[in-house]
């Protein structure tokens, strides 16, 4: 059995009360917003949070909820335990649970996505990639990234070298190799990324022609590009990712609104030509192609 410990954030800094959390002995740490206002846009390494911030803590019942409250209103105020509200919670296989509504997910014509303990789909010409969720984002579930495994099954792939910046789980990366690219150089930021990266790799059986790099990356300019981030690093990094495409290299941006999409075409507009934009819902990925 576990317990949950909320409280509002209200004036407290973010990271010192991440802090005192992990002094107390929380196993978990989210914040959420109590109302109703959107945060987009984070940049790398920003923490951004709503007005008005609900802090939930999970622990373990070995140590007492009344300790856990005393050493928080110690290191936090004593006003803490005026506003902290405990819950017991049930000890689940929280991975377990999710993949049980997970299925498999089928990606323009013969790209599937399946957990690894899911049956192939009945299909001869299923090009599948196994996937099961972990502490990197991406596993198709999302508007911004099933518009990029679209746009790879529809992509002539074979023996290309790609990019994938930003590859979360290495789901992008992965399914190219699947669909015949020759190699990928997966970059992230997060360590967490690459080390999921580089598991789900091997458990696809790519591994091999699979590179992962950390940022600032060191990559040489290739014919196929793809990042899936979000508009405000998109922009900022159109140094980097220009530089990595070839003439005529597709280069591919997800992970933006459907309202940022302008903004992202003008940062790109310079150096390449705008094949076509993509719609999911109200998210977009622009496929762009670098001048000659």
């Amino acid at each position: 059995m576990h317990y949950e410990i909320e409280f509002p954030l209200a004036s407290l800094g973010a990271e010192s009360v991440e802090a005192a959390l992990c002094e107390t002995g929380a196993t978990a740490i989210t914040f959420s917003d109590r109302g109703d206002e959107p945060v987009l846009e984070p940049r790398p390494d920003e923490i951004r949070l709503w007005s008005d911030t609900l802090v939930r803590a999970l622990f373990d019942q070995s140590i007492p909820a009344a300790q856990s409250l005393g050493r928080l209103a110690q290191l936090l105020g004593a006003h803490i335990t005026e506003f902290a509200t405990v819950r017991a919670i049930e000890s689940r296989d929280w991975e377990r649970v999710w993949l049980k509504d997970w299925k498999p997910m089928r990606f323009g014509r013969r790209l599937w996505v399946c957990p690894t303990e899911a049956p192939a789909p009945e299909d001869a010409e299923a090009v599948v990639v196994r996937l099961d969720p972990g502490l990197a984002f991406g596993t198709g579930t999302h508007p911004t990234t099933a518009l990029c495994l679209q746009m790879l099954d529809g992509m002539p792939l074979t023996d290309r070298a790609m990019i994938d910046y930003g590859c979360g789980s290495g789901i992008l990366g992965i399914a190219a190799l699947k669909l015949g690219a020759a190699s990928v150089i997966a970059v992230d930021l997060d360590p967490q990324a690459l080390v999921a990266t580089r598991e789900n790799a091997v458990r696809n059986g790519v591994a091999d022609r699979l590179e992962i790099q950390g940022v600032p990356p060191r990559l040489e300019a290739t014919s196929c590009v793809f990042a899936n981030i979000l508009a405000d690093p998109l922009i900022e990094l159109e140094p980097v990712l220009g530089a990595a495409c070839l003439p005529q290299a597709d280069l591919f941006l997800s992970g933006l609104l459907k309202s940022q999409a302008y903004a992202v075409k003008a940062a790109y507009g310079a150096s390449f030509a705008i094949v076509q934009v993509i719609e999911r819902g109200d998210w977009c990925g622009i496929h762009a192609r670098r001048n000659s």
